[in-house]
């Protein structure tokens, strides 16, 4: 049988399946300059001793300068260190320039904020084709509870923890014929929104506001002066909207105030409130990510946005500055 030919492309393509973590590895050059780079070659190859690997191209740069350094750090990247991903993968000079490095044990610089970071004695180089091997020693490393970034099929990634057996929210999650089952997104979407309102509406209630008003007050805490109508384009989407009434009960509680031009704004005792509703959005917030785990709720929150962005409707902007008229 006649051997293909081995199609490198594609052959870097099927690597790429498989999801890799993202690293900084940095050392001292013989005259003291620090250099850095990006790899996702990262590798543990013993427990006992503790040693792990890389390799690096052998086209590169840097590969003289790790040749002849004694030591050089891991730093495992969190999930919000994807610029300085990007910035040691370049070429480009004054790669540590803002960077705050901490004291290690070398001279190799060390990068604070990481997921993780294994300080290490270069022991030995191997030869690996077109990259060269580096095994070394770890000497001490250290850990923080920060979602790692990670790197698949040439794009960054983010990672959610898959349990060991699937949450079922029913004894009986497979609906009767109608197919309306558990799994169906509108539902889990719809059914999350929901549950984390249900503790918001205590405090809703307890100042008899309905979901409308919730919203107006959230809308004019971001942008001020705005018109019933120009409020009402804000909350649409939510299935509410707010009437006359509405904006005189919310006067008449000292909340809002209206403006010669016919627009509204908070008052003091308004933003308070507002504010105060934040507050609880943002203890519910503090707690899911204390139950799902940070990189969880990031992933979610990723996904949600992709998800908004594809559905939106058309809606205004509500973070973008208001244009004043000329």
């Amino acid at each position: 049988m006649a051997q293909q030919e081995f199609d490198t492309t594609a052959f870097r393509n099927a690597l790429g399946s498989f999801t890799t973590g993202v690293t900084i590895i940095t050392a001292t050059a013989p005259d003291g300059t620090p250099v850095g780079l990006t790899a996702n070659s990262f590798n543990s190859v013993s427990l006992d001793p503790p040693m792990v690997l890389w390799s690096l191209a052998k086209t590169s740069l840097s590969v003289e300068a790790f040749n002849e350094a004694k030591h050089w750090n891991v730093h495992v990247l969190s999930q919000e260190q994807q610029d300085l991903s990007n910035t040691f993968a370049s070429r480009g000079e004054n790669k540590f320039a803002g960077i705050d490095l901490e004291e290690g044990l070398s001279d190799a610089p060390l990068i604070p904020d990481c997921s993780a970071r294994f300080q290490c004695r270069n022991m030995v180089t191997h030869d690996g084709g077109d990259h060269l091997i580096y095994i070394g020693e770890v000497l001490n490393f250290d850990q923080q509870d920060l979602p790692p970034l990670v790197f698949q099929q040439g794009q960054y990634a983010m990672t959610a923890r898959k349990p060991w057996e699937g949450v079922e929210l029913s004894s009986e999650p497979k609906a009767p014929e109608c197919s309306y089952n558990e799994d169906l997104l509108g539902y889990l979407l719809g059914r999350s929104h929901f549950q984390m309102l249900f503790r918001m509406r205590k405090v809703f209630d307890e100042q008899a506001h309905e979901d409308s008003h919730f919203f107006a007050l959230s809308v004019l805490n971001i942008q001020a002066n705005l018109s019933l109508e120009e409020i009402n384009d804000y909350i649409e989407y939510t299935g509410h909207s707010l009437t006359d009434t509405d904006i005189e009960f919310l006067i008449s509680q000292e909340l809002i105030e209206k403006l010669d031009d016919e627009t509204y704004q908070l008052t003091a005792n308004g933003r308070e409130t507002s504010l105060l509703h934040i507050a609880q959005a943002k203890a519910i917030e503090e707690e899911l990510i204390r139950d799902l785990g940070q990189g969880d709720v990031m992933a979610l929150k990723l996904l949600l946005k992709r998800l908004i962005s594809k559905t939106d409707p058309g809606l205004p902007d509500l973070w973008k500055a208001k244009e004043t008229a000329k």
